[in-house]
């Protein structure tokens, strides 16, 4: 049977018609709409992966009362059952399992297509809401046209997921008199947590594969860079290309003219944008210009801004990471973004194995569970004295805000609580300047707790202020410490605590701080505070990155552990996770046994007992004391009882007696 024959212009002239009718101003496939989305276009990737020409069947741009501007997108298809391709869970797939780009859907499905040129105005522009509509028709039997409306919010806020708005039968809910109405219900469109949480897992695989991408083009493409000028460009690049809206443009693209006069080269603009966006930021300004004079040394470097065939070298960076990033930095990604970018670099450096154990990042997961067990709230106030890309202070962070979501309902209140989060609540210091870069971006990405990021030696410079010179209070303290440090890094622990009057800690570190390596250090430590609790953590919980046992240990802060306190010792080998290190592997971490609901029980274990043992077993939750002078029984098993029971005797006596028969069967089976 032949392939029925696109009627596709006799579908545009259906919808046009109606645009028309309704007195939208609208413009075609070939006319220009505005520089900034025609520009956005033809820089995005194609529907055939090529590079550019989008050509969007209709634009247009709508305007709400309250002048908001939201970018309008039109597809049209002219056969049977190409409105849109639906995933298993019925979201709109414009990508395969592994991230890559379906190009088959995206130039085959009306609402694939304009969604794939919302994504071009999200990763390009400085819209936030674009409306992406598909429409599809065809003839029926007796040659009446039948046609289907797909309308869809491509929005900052959902993460860059296309939300199905509603149910339509044409255009008139773009026409003046409607149009509020629509966004209002548009607005209302929400992620569910398991739809937040199943988009952040995918981005962050997109996220990594992005990054890997970058890194090898400019380490196999652009000779002479450092690994902290790598850092630093990627840095400057992002906070240059974010602006401020009303106040700092975002840096196009077309902004680098790869000039040669001292104050127009192309390292002359990108540092005034950077220059720029901090000015407008609350950040002290001993912390901006040290900010500034790092990043200046690597963008006005000379080989960096020598003009080759009409571009500079870091304008062709610069667009790298523009293309390659752009798009999930530019949605409200609460993810460690720069955490992977972080580990992505560290991977083209040849530390020995004792250094990348000192540069391992702290899974979001595990980061999670830390805040937790420190007891971490809106009122507390969180340091970390090893900050390395600051996702443990982004994890509090988030903790923080969501708590005070929960608990502050006057919106003016609950405003003034989140700028007091971000900027007073949080403390990090990181020694490593191209680390402390990371920390810094990371902070600004999530919300700008970048304030209270120190670039100093936290057990030599440190002394316990905030950068504006006021002594910071902290009552929670969470920490991954290098494990070369003395006592694999307990001495960090020592030093903060110190500093503390009250509260909790809660830290991850190598298992032979608590079985004698760190012996003097912890014996210390229990002079002032109390061990909680001693977590064995699964061995391969950094595979790939490092190969050493760790346990976190908690503490209440402040209280002498005396000799008859009850410690409780949880064996969290089996987290509920599965992970691998296959680098062609779509999921790398896999939930396989409750892991969701093992995390949720650990953290109950710790803060109120035993009464909450339900997924556990009393082989993996044992309570004992420690000797605090002893400073090396932390890592106590559950005994086993090795005296025999009837039950042992009975099934020894019957596996003797199998045997027995077993052996007699034989020898008469021979016999015979």
């Amino acid at each position: 049977m032949a392939k029925a024959k696109s009627i596709e212009p006799k579908i545009a002239e259906i919808g046009n018609s109606w645009l028309k009718s309704y007195g939208v101003d609208y413009k075609l496939e070939q006319e220009p709409l505005n520089n900034e989305i025609d520009k956005a276009l033809s820089e995005y990737f194609s529907k055939s992966g090529g590079k550019g020409g989008n050509r969007p069947d209709v634009k247009l741009i709508k305007k709400d009362k309250f002048g908001n501007y939201y970018p309008v997108l039109i597809e049209y298809k002219g056969e049977k059952n190409r409105l849109v391709k639906l995933d298993n869970e019925g979201r709109v797939e414009n990508r395969k399992k592994d991230g890559s780009p379906h190009y088959t859907n995206i130039k085959n499905y009306a609402v694939n297509g304009a969604v794939h040129y919302a994504h071009a105005i999200l990763h390009y522009t400085s819209y936030t809401d674009v409306i992406a509509i598909g429409m599809s028709g065809y003839k029926d039997e007796s040659g009446e046209i039948k046609t289907e409306i797909g309308v869809y919010l491509v929005s900052k806020s959902t993460l860059g997921e296309a939300k199905k708005i509603g149910e339509f039968s044409d255009f008139s809910f773009l026409a003046d008199e409607h149009f509020d109405e629509f966004i209002e219900k548009a607005k209302t469109l929400t992620l569910t947590d398991e739809e937040l949480e199943k988009i952040k897992e995918e981005k962050e695989k997109e996220i990594e594969k992005s990054l890997k991408k970058l890194n090898n083009d400019i380490y196999k493409n652009e000779k002479g860079l450092s690994e902290s000028d790598r850092v630093y460009l990627v840095v400057a690049s992002i906070i240059a290309t974010l602006g401020i809206p009303g106040k700092v443009p975002p840096l196009k693209k077309e902004d680098l003219k790869s000039q040669e006069f001292e104050g127009g080269r192309d390292g002359d603009i990108l540092l005034s944008r950077v220059k720029a966006f901090l000015n407008e930021k609350n950040i002290p300004k001993s912390k901006k210009d040290l900010i500034i004079r790092t990043l200046a040394n690597t963008l006005l470097s000379e080989h960096l801004n020598k003009v080759e065939n009409g571009e500079s070298k870091l304008k062709r960076i610069f667009y790298k990471i523009v293309d390659d990033l752009g798009i999930y930095y530019k949605v409200d990604l609460t993810t460690d973004f720069t955490g992977k970018l972080f580990n992505e670099m560290y991977s083209w450096l040849g530390f020995s194995q004792d250094k990348l154990n000192d540069v391992v990042l702290t899974p979001p997961y595990v980061a999670e569970l830390l805040v937790k067990l420190a007891r971490v709230n809106k009122d507390s106030y969180v340091w970390d004295f090893a900050t390395g890309s600051a996702g443990l202070l982004v994890a509090a962070m988030n903790e923080m805000l969501k708590d005070a979501k929960e608990n502050i309902k006057s919106p003016k209140e609950l405003k003034e609580k989140e700028l007091h989060i971000k900027a007073k609540q949080l403390l990090g210091i990181e020694i490593l300047p191209s680390i402390y870069m990371l920390a810094i971006l990371n902070m600004i990405l999530m919300g700008d707790g970048s304030s209270n990021i120190l670039n100093k030696d936290s057990l030599k410079e440190f002394d316990g202020k905030d950068f504006e010179g006021e002594e910071f209070k902290a009552d929670a303290f969470v920490l991954n410490p290098p494990y070369s440090a003395e006592g694999n890094g307990m001495i960090f622990v020592e030093k903060a605590l110190n500093m503390m009057k009250k509260g909790y800690a809660a830290i991850i570190i190598q298992s032979s701080a608590g079985s004698g390596k760190a012996k003097e250090i912890n014996k210390r430590i229990l002079k002032n505070n109390t061990l909680i609790a001693s977590i064995k953590m699964p061995v391969d919980l950094f595979i790939g990155k490092s190969s050493v046992q760790t346990h976190i240990y908690v503490f209440k802060v402040g209280e002498r552990h005396e000799k008859e306190q009850i410690v409780k010792f949880i064996d969290f080998s089996n987290d509920g996770y599965q992970r691998s290190n296959r680098k062609k592997a779509g999921v790398n971490l896999k939930d396989v046994d409750n892991a969701k609901g093992r995390y949720e029980e650990l953290v109950k274990l710790v803060k109120f007992g035993k009464r909450y043992l339900s997924i556990f077993s009393e082989r993996e939750y044992f309570e004992d004391t420690i000797d605090p002078e002893n400073g090396a029984d932390w890592n106590k098993t559950a005994p086993i009882d090795t005296t025999p029971t009837l039950e042992d005797f009975t099934k020894t006596l019957t596996d003797y007696l199998s045997w027995e028969i077993s052996n007699v069967l034989k020898e008469d089976e021979k016999k015979f």
